[in-house]
This record gives structure tokens, C-alpha cells and sequence, in this order.
């Protein structure tokens, strides 16, 4: 497949693995790249950017693809060094860093003097014009179907993947609510350059995870996830499990919700535990309304090649068909 993406990048198809917390390790984004993907190291799964050096080396050891680092920028109660882990990615040769969070312009003339090339996480169109304005080379669009945070304008891929391609000049990736071939070429057909994938990734053979976790995807339906931090306009998608409901039944109270009530229920290294032991109601842990469309659990190199089979087919054997 030919894309803008893929001549950016240099990979073989156009399907990117997403940065995620305590998943993006050598494992996975080696098993992407060495299938024709874009692998993606997440940074701060890293416990310190020493650390990040040391998975870049380990990751160019399991694949001589190219791969990418995601670099998440969110304000946080404890100092998190952010130049240091965009400088190991630098120094450590990575050629490709995905940002999400704030903007990575104060990072820009770093990346670009490195020759560094950049695809930034938006889940609006203004944003992403702001991401073409100060330099990025790419985006990846994200709608309110995603894992994770999708923003608060709640517009779904079928409207915004379209106004991206009408406002951009630059390549982008349509995320969220892609899972198979036959998402990839919608997401082209509306004028994607490909996509970025999460969660559908996370039920994979090389994904770090429990395996109870990726059989609670094969099992779930497309009601089986929720948005929490609405009332605090910070919302995020989550997969429904017993902590997820008592934080949607304290946000329904009366009044501000305060947050200090959900600490302890929604704490990141919580997540982390689930997705280590198999422990489905320790934590809250991040899934795309995707889920509903996972029903088993292959290699990446096996998924990949289905997705690419399947989208052939939707485009030259179904739609091709009915213009004839």
C-alpha cells in the first residue's frame, strides 16, 4: 500500500500502533514494525528517560524497521522530566516521535534540528491546524469513539476524518474505532492518509498484558465501555468494569464533583495492576468503542495481514462492484 504516510515513514503499510501507558514496550512495537506498521514506544512507561534509552536500544535489537516514541505531555502533581525523555529519544537515533497532550512546539526545534519527524495526537481539526502551523509533519485525528481522552467536542471519525482532509495540507491518521480492514478503508475513503490503533492492538500475542484482560476484550460488546471525567471536562474512555461505575455514580451527584473522591479509584499505577495480573476490577484501564469488534487474539503480523487482505477486498471486490 502507498500512502503519504507511508512514503513519510517508511513503512510498508499504513497502520500505526499508538502509544500506551504500560503497553508500548520492544514486545509489541517491534512485533508492528517487523509486520510493516509503525511500532510506538510510550515513553513515560519508562520509569526515567535512562530507562527509555535503554527499551530504544533493546527495541533496534528485535526489529531494523522504523519505529516511533510516544511522547505524552500532561501537567502532573509529581515533576515529570518531559526534555529529558525527548532528548533520550533523540539522542537514542529514534527518527519518528509521536506527541499527544499539550503542544510539542517547545520541543520542535529539537526534533527538527535531529531531523526528527513528528505526528501529533488531535482530537479536533483547530488543533490540528495548529499542529501544521508550527511544524509537525503529520497528525492523527481522533474521535470521540477512541480510547482514552477524545477531547470534549464528542464529533465522531465519520464527520471528522472528512473535515480534517478538507482543512489539512499535511498527511494524517484517522484513530478510533478501527479494527479491521474494512475501518482502514473507510478511514482512507474519507480521506485518511491511514490510521492509528490502540486498543485493538492491546488483544495481540506480543501485546505485555494479562491474558485475562485480552480475553475480557474478545468477550466484550460495543456497550462495554464508558466516558468518566465528564463533570470535570477531562474525559476519558474506559472499559466498564465495578471502579468505573462508582465513579460515573459520583459524578451523577448533585453539584461540582470533586476529584480528591475519585483519587484513589482512578490512580494510573492501578491500571497498571490490572493489566499485570489479570485483576479486571482493581483499576480503570483505557478501551475504544472498538472492543466491540475484537473477537480474537492474533499476532500483529497476523492482524496486519488480515487488515490489508480485508480492505483489498472491500475496495476491489465490494465497491468497485457496485459502481460498475
Amino acid at each position: 500500500m502507498k500512502t503519504r504516510i507511508t512514503e513519510l515513514f517508511g513503512i510498508q503499510y499504513p497502520i500505526m500502533q499508538g502509544g500506551m501507558q504500560w503497553v508500548g514496550y520492544a514486545e509489541l512495537a517491534s512485533a508492528v514494525s517487523n509486520a510493516g506498521g509503525l511500532g510506538t514506544l510510550t515513553a513515560l512507561s519508562q520509569p526515567t528517560p535512562e530507562d527509555l534509552a535503554k527499551e530504544i536500544k533493546r527495541c533496534r535489537e528485535m526489529t531494523d524497521k522504523p519505529f516511533a516514541v510516544n511522547l505524552t505531555i500532561f501537567p502532573t502533581i509529581k515533576p515529570t522530566p518531559y526534555d529529558e525523555y525527548a532528548q533520550a529519544a533523540v539522542e537514542g537515533g529514534v527518527k519518528i516521535i509521536e506527541t499527544a497532550g499539550r503542544s510539542p512546539e517547545p520541543y520542535m526545534e529539537l526534533f527538527k534540528k535531529n531531523n526528527v519527524k513528528v505526528i501529533h495526537k488531535c482530537t479536533a481539526v483547530r488543533h490540528a491546524l495548529t499542529a501544521q502551523r508550527i511544524g509537525c509533519d503529520a497528525v492523527s485525528i481522533d474521535g470521540i469513539e477512541c480510547a482514552g481522552h477524545p477531547g470534549e467536542d464528542d464529533v465522531t471519525n465519520m464527520v471528522l476524518v472528512p473535515l480534517a482532509a478538507n482543512a489539512l495540507k499535511i498527511p494524517f491518521l484517522a484513530s478510533g474505532g478501527i479494527g479491521d480492514g474494512r475501518g482502514l478503508a473507510a478511514a482512507l475513503a474519507l480521506g485518511a492518509d491511514g490510521i492509528n490503533m490502540g486498543t485493538r492492538f492491546l488483544a495481540t500475542k506480543e501485546s505485555p498484558v494479562h491474558e485475562k484482560v485480552k480475553q475480557t476484550m474478545v468477550n466484550a460488546s460495543e456497550l462495554d465501555t464508558a466516558h468518566i471525567f465528564r463533570t470535570l471536562r477531562n474525559t476519558m474512555r474506559v472499559y466498564k468494569n465495578s471502579v468505573v461505575k462508582k465513579v460515573l455514580e459520583i459524578e451523577a451527584k448533585d453539584g461540582p464533583t470533586n476529584f480528591d473522591d475519585l483519587r484513589d479509584m482512578v490512580a494510573g499505577v492501578k491500571g497498571r495492576v490490572v493489566f499485570e495480573t489479570g485483576d479486571m476490577e482493581y483499576g480503570i484501564w483505557t478501551a475504544g468503542l472498538v472492543i466491540g469488534l475484537i473477537n480474537d487474539i492474533p499476532s500483529c503480523k497476523e492482524l496486519i495481514e488480515r487488515m490489508v487482505k480485508e480492505c483489498d477486498e472491500t475496495i476491489n471486490q465490494r465497491l468497485v462492484k457496485m459502481m460498475k
